[in-house]
């Protein structure tokens, strides 16, 4: 979605990312989703030049959602160390710890892209309990019962599926 990152606009963002991670039954990604598509609202709003246009995406893919807020600035943010007492500069910092990976992405002259991933639950990404297409055919698989196995390992999940 494209916007103006504006604080008005913000809130609005962040419930429609909250719906459509409801909807992709990705209920568990939701407040860090939220809470990272906040903070590269909030960077655009303060620090994007020459307007404040941004664009939204939210990619879901395999085991991963993806979200990304590029705007018009080519200027490359920096993770900076802040003070104890500082009441901002913590907006990357926040993020890299709670997503599984981050990066910038530059558009030359044009700007950037900032994102963010995050792995999504086991429950998610789960194969279905039914036979695959054509495992009831006389094909190489004929009759044949799939059994899948999910073990949490690291920061994602490693998922094997085995035929017989």
């Amino acid at each position: 979605m494209e916007l103006h990152a504006l604080p008005s606009r913000i809130g609005q963002v962040r419930r429609i990312v909250s719906a459509q991670l409801r909807y992709w039954h990705l209920d568990p990604l939701i407040d860090r989703a939220a809470l990272g598509v906040t903070e590269l609202l909030t960077n655009v709003h303060r620090h994007a030049q020459p307007d404040k246009m941004c664009t939204v995406d939210i990619e879901f893919l395999l085991d991963r959602l993806t979200v990304s807020v590029s705007d018009h600035d080519p200027r490359i943010p920096a993770v900076v160390q802040a003070g104890q007492f500082d009441t901002c500069g913590r907006g990357l910092a926040l993020i890299a710890s709670v997503s599984e990976s981050w990066g910038i992405r530059p558009r030359g002259d044009t700007g950037k892209s900032i994102w963010f991933t995050l792995p999504a639950p086991l429950s998610a990404v789960a194969l279905p309990a039914h036979a695959v297409y054509g495992a009831m055919t006389d094909g190489p698989f004929g009759g044949a019962e799939i059994s899948v196995f999910a073990r949490e390992e690291g920061p994602a999940a490693v998922r094997a599926a085995v035929v017989g």
